[in-house]
């Protein structure tokens, strides 16, 4: 069992939106109560569900005062939620998990002690399927990334990332369709130059059937938006960093 920190440790903002999360928000939620360190808060944010999942999430904050749960007037998406949350966060440090992914009991302290030395940091993941049986190999991620690193490959997962906004500030995610994450720490990338990679697989990222974010050909549309209207890149450029993002999403998901 995980040894608990003591409460005095600097708080940290916990973010999560829920749409229809009912078979795996508890488990989610259960990772994070086993952290090492317990100076957390965690933001669930409904955002528009049709099952049982506010049900679910009102008793899980019922039940420990660290967890607070709103809900979306209706569906915004993803990024809309998160920024609600970003916008309540009141810690030193912000970061973010799905509501189906799950972390290893020292990823907030892991990730918290890697901030000693740099302000935006983020580790690498097991890959497994719905069911948590091995689906890919681990996702080791590099030492550092630039902002131009980013553009070609998005190595980064929101599952991971953790930003110390006590020096950072607080940035918010584009409302756009996809590629909300990538913006935000893009955003990020201009001010820091680099965020650092802890090589330690610290979560489990859940590859669920049907996944958009595998389905590299529906993404191409929102990828070529994202350059040309967020990234602001000509269409040379965004050529060019496009056939970077298409080549690096093949190795990293051929095994």
């Amino acid at each position: 069992m995980a040894i608990k920190k003591p409460i005095n440790t600097p708080l940290i903002s916990i973010v999560t939106p829920c749409y229809n999360s009912a078979a795996y928000i508890e488990a989610t939620v259960k990772s994070i109560q086993n952290q090492s360190i317990i100076g957390w808060e965690l933001l669930l944010i409904d955002d528009g569900s049709t099952d049982a999942t506010l049900e679910i999430v009102s008793q899980l904050a019922e039940a420990d005062a660290r967890i607070s749960y709103f809900q979306q007037p209706k569906n915004l998406g993803p990024a809309a939620a998160r920024n609600r949350g970003i916008e309540m966060a009141r810690g030193s440090y912000l970061t973010f998990i799905d509501a189906d992914d799950l972390w290893f009991p020292y990823f907030l302290e892991r990730s918290l002690k890697a901030t000693e030395d740099h302000a935006f940091v983020f580790s690498s993941y097991q890959r497994l399927d719905e069911n948590l049986q091995p689906y890919l190999s681990d996702f080791i991620v590099p030492k550092r990334v630039s902002y131009t690193d980013i553009l070609k490959s998005n190595s980064i997962s929101c599952l991971t990332a953790f930003i110390d906004i006590s020096k950072l500030g607080k940035k918010y995610m584009p409302l756009i369709k996809k590629r909300q994450d990538m913006g935000l720490w893009l955003q990020y990338l201009k001010e820091t130059g680099y965020a650092y990679g802890i090589q330690e697989p610290l979560a489990v990222y859940r590859i669920r059937q049907g996944s958009l974010s595998r389905n590299k050909l529906a993404l191409l549309k929102y990828q070529w938006q994202f350059y040309r209207e967020f990234a602001n890149l000509n269409p040379l450029q965004s050529a060019y960093y496009m056939a970077c993002w298409a080549y690096n999403g093949y190795v990293k998901y051929r095994n």
